[in-house]
């Protein structure tokens, strides 16, 4: 990041915004509007690191989005600039003043700022708006706070999103984001079970270590090959108790697909939760479950192609 200060003038917000859902897109439409009624270009900055990874060594993030793709679905917004922080303990340990002094005013030339409702920043998150207003009003920086955003009558946030996710409620998750959930991964060689049942499935093995794998059960999802249209797939999530495993797969049968796709990378947008992961008695139960779970994907697709959560016919990230 280039520490020089800048001549331009910047409107700005600033969090983590993980999943960048509907929550954060309607504060950066806010944040362009003012910027543009302000003759300021608009930023919005964020960190590359969880603080909380930083402040607290054993806490595991389990984020919505990689900073990849984090990136890419903020810059997709339309702001002018997307500042990415390097968050460390020296900048954990600045106060809110000398953060706002420092990295807002001088190095990015921040002159209008603004807060979320519940957001705070600087060592221990120890002050808030009122505060924050004060200092600016000190270094030239005018503070203005961001309203509660609810979608839908839900008060959306990075948080809710974990939750639905946790739960399996997949389709909830999408209209919180805005988007269908992705994973994006390599798929590697598995146990080929499926395959001798008749159900070949991608084994896939996400990029993002960190990133929140939803609830165990199977799905109803799309998978799209290197960035290729998305087909119509159904995927387990769990440890194939059928066949006594103990490390939790992700695997997805592409309807209608034929082809070796090994050590390609491939995006999985989960659509709806078809059921709960499930023990069977014998292979044929399973295999009578897997053909019941693939009719119900077929008419899920059918009802629904033409709806934005599932077509996502450019593959657009946003």
């Amino acid at each position: 990041m280039d520490n020089s200060i800048t001549n331009d003038a910047f409107c700005a917000t600033i969090g983590f915004f993980d999943g960048v859902h509907r929550g954060h897109q309607f504060v950066i439409d806010r944040l362009k509007q003012t910027a543009k009624d302000g003759g300021m270009k608009s930023m919005v900055i964020t960190f590359d690191l969880h603080p909380r990874q930083v402040v607290h060594a054993s806490y595991v993030p389990q984020l919505l989005t990689s900073t990849d793709t984090k990136l890419q679905l903020l810059e997709a917004t339309g702001v002018d600039r997307v500042e990415v922080l390097h968050f460390d303990l020296q900048m954990a340990q600045l106060s809110a003043k000398e953060f706002m002094q420092h990295v807002l005013h001088d190095r990015l030339g921040v002159r209008r700022l603004l807060i979320g409702y519940d957001n705070r920043f600087g060592h221990n998150r120890a002050e808030g708006f009122d505060q924050y207003a004060a200092y600016g009003k000190e270094m030239g920086i005018d503070v203005l706070l961001n309203t509660p955003v609810d979608v839908d009558g839900l008060r959306v946030s990075s948080s809710l999103v974990r939750r639905l996710l946790a739960e399996g409620n997949v389709a909830e998750a999408c209209r919180c984001l805005g988007r269908p959930y992705r994973i994006t991964g390599n798929v590697a060689h598995g146990f080929e079970e499926g395959r001798k049942m008749g159900f070949p499935t991608a084994n896939i093995a996400p990029l993002c270590a960190e990133q929140l794998i939803p609830q165990t059960g199977a799905y109803a999802v799309s998978v799209s090959i290197e960035g290729g249209k998305g087909m119509p797939a159904m995927m387990n999530i769990g440890n194939n108790p059928t066949f006594q495993r103990n490390s939790q797969t992700l695997e997805a049968h592409i309807i209608g697909f034929e082809g070796d796709i090994y050590g390609r990378q491939v995006s999985v947008d989960f659509i709806q939760r078809l059921r709960g992961e499930k023990r069977f008695g014998s292979v044929d139960e399973l295999m009578a479950q897997l053909q019941k779970d693939l009719n119900a994907t077929k008419q899920i697709w059918s009802t629904q192609q033409h709806s934005p959560t599932i077509a996502n016919k450019n593959n657009s990230i946003i």
